[in-house]
C-alpha cells in the first residue's frame, strides 16, 4: 500500500454530510442576502499564473504559494488570495462596467502555513468586493455589510475592530530603519508583542513618531481611543487619518453597530495593498479572525485600471465548525420515508419516490432483495416508516426502533 494513500496532505481535511450541509446552507443564504444587496456573484479560476500575484505587493510570500507548472511550462499558482484575482478580472473583462462594480464570490483558497501548525491550507472563503467607490459611504457599506453577513450566519456572538493602514503607514515612513526592520515592527504590533517592539524601538530614541508606535498596540476600545492618539504628539498626516476614522467610527454608531465594534489602532493587515480602513471579525469560539477585510485602492493600478475598492472576506469553514460546535441540531437531516419495491415493482417504486418527494419528504430508495432486509436497515438509520411496493398496492409501515 502506498505510504499516503489514505490521509489528506498537512492542512486539508474531508468535509462530511453535517458540515457540508451547513456550509452550504449559509453560502446559499449569503449569496442571497448579497444578491439582494446588488452584487453579482463571479468565479475566478482555481489556477491563476504566478505573474498575477508575483509582480504586486500582496503580503503573500512566495513560499506559501502552491505552485506547478502547466502544459507549456509556465509557472501557476493555485488561488492563494481572492481580491487579487478578482482586480485581475475587474481591469480585464469587466473594465467597460458602470461603476460602482458590486460582487461576491464563494471559494476556497489554497496557503502553505509552514511555521503554524494547526492551520488549514485550503479555507472556504465567501466574500464581496466593492470597486471603484471612495470615500465615507462605500466604507460604511463595506463594514456593515460584513456586520450583517456575520449576523445572519452566527447571530449577535461577534465583534469587529475597525483600523487604518494609513497610522502606521504615516508613522513608519518617519522611523530611520529599512524596510526589514519596519515589516518586523508591523509584525509586533500585529501580533501585540509588547516585549519584541520595545526591542524594536529601543534603538530609535524617544521622537514622538517612536512613542506613538510604541503605544500603538495599546490603542484599542471604543471612543476614547481617539482622545489618547491626540495626546500622542502625532504629525498632521497621521491626525487627518485618525480624524476619518472618528468619523466612520461615530457614523457605524449612528447605525446601531456600537455595541459590536471595536477601534484598534494596532491592527496591521498583513495584506500590503491595503491603504485605508482595515477591520478584522472575531468571535468566542474561534482562535483566529473569521472575517478580514479593507480598502485597496492602489491594488488596481497594477492591472493598468486604477479605480478605489473596498472588500472583505468570510471563513465559512470556521463558521460552519463554530455552528456546528455549538448547536447539534445543525446539519443534516434524517430520511423521513424508505421506499421498498417488491420484486418486479421496482418502477413503481420509484414512481411512489419521486410523488413522496415532491410532497416534500426526504426518501431513500431500499436496494434490498427482501422486505425484512429493509426493516432492519431501517432500524439501524433510525428510518421510522418503510412504504413497500408490491402485487398489493402501496404498503405503508410504522417501524419499531
Amino acid at each position: 500500500m502506498k505510504q499516503y494513500s489514505k490521509v489528506t496532505p498537512e492542512g486539508t481535511k474531508d468535509v462530511l454530510f453535517r458540515e457540508c450541509v451547513v456550509r452550504r446552507r449559509i453560502g446559499e443564504e449569503l449569496a442571497q442576502f448579497f444578491s439582494q444587496r446588488s452584487y453579482h456573484e463571479v468565479m475566478t479560476p482555481g489556477l491563476e499564473f504566478f505573474d498575477v500575484f508575483g509582480g504586486f505587493s500582496v503580503g503573500i510570500p512566495q513560499e506559501a504559494m502552491y505552485k506547478t507548472t502547466d502544459k507549456h511550462g509556465r509557472l501557476v499558482v493555485m488561488r492563494p488570495d481572492s481580491t487579487v484575482p478578482i482586480a485581475r478580472l475587474a481591469s480585464t473583462r469587466l473594465k467597460d462596467l458602470p461603476r460602482p462594480i458590486r460582487l461576491f464570490y464563494h471559494h476556497p483558497v489554497y496557503r502553505s502555513h509552514t511555521l503554524l501548525a494547526g492551520r488549514s491550507d485550503e479555507m472556504d472563503e465567501f466574500g464581496i468586493e466593492l470597486l471603484g467607490a471612495a470615500g465615507l459611504r462605500a466604507d460604511l457599506e463595506a463594514i456593515s455589510a460584513a456586520m450583517d453577513a456575520l449576523r445572519l450566519c452566527i447571530g449577535e456572538h461577534f465583534r469587529v475592530e475597525i483600523g487604518h493602514a494609513g497610522v502606521f503607514r504615516s508613522l513608519a515612513r518617519r522611523l530611520p530603519v529599512d524596510e526589514s526592520v519596519r515589516e518586523d515592527i508591523r509584525a509586533a504590533i500585529e501580533s501585540k508583542n509588547y516585549a519584541e517592539l520595545s526591542n524594536l524601538l529601543e534603538p530609535l530614541g524617544h521622537a514622538p513618531e517612536v512613542e506613538a508606535m510604541r503605544r500603538l498596540p495599546r490603542l484599542f476600545g471604543g471612543a476614547e481611543v481617539f482622545q489618547s492618539a491626540s495626546a500622542l504628539g502625532l504629525d498632521e498626516e497621521t491626525l487627518a487619518t485618525l480624524s476619518y476614522l472618528e468619523k466612520l467610527y461615530f457614523a457605524l454608531c449612528r447605525m446601531g453597530l456600537e455595541d459590536q465594534l471595536i477601534v484598534d489602532l494596532g491592527l496591521v493587515q498583513r495584506n500590503d495593498y491595503y491603504t485605508g480602513v482595515v477591520f478584522s471579525a472575531y468571535v468566542e469560539d474561534a482562535g483566529e479572525a473569521v472575517l478580514n477585510g479593507g480598502r485597496y485602492d492602489r491594488l488596481l493600478e497594477g492591472f493598468g485600471c486604477p479605480m478605489p475598492a473596498i472588500g472583505f472576506s468570510l471563513r465559512m469553514d470556521m463558521i460552519s465548525a463554530i455552528l456546528l460546535q455549538n448547536d447539534d441540531s445543525t446539519g443534516e437531516t434524517g430520511t423521513d420515508v424508505l421506499v421498498h419495491s417488491d420484486e418486479g415493482y421496482e418502477t413503481l417504486g420509484f414512481d411512489r419516490i419521486r410523488q413522496l418527494t415532491d410532497a416534500g419528504l426526504r426518501c431513500e430508495n431500499s436496494v434490498f432483495s427482501t422486505r425484512e432486509e429493509a426493516e432492519n436497515y431501517a432500524r439501524t438509520r433510525h428510518i421510522a416508516k418503510i412504504v413497500f411496493v408490491g402485487t398489493v398496492g402501496t404498503e405503508e409501515q410504522e417501524v419499531r426502533l
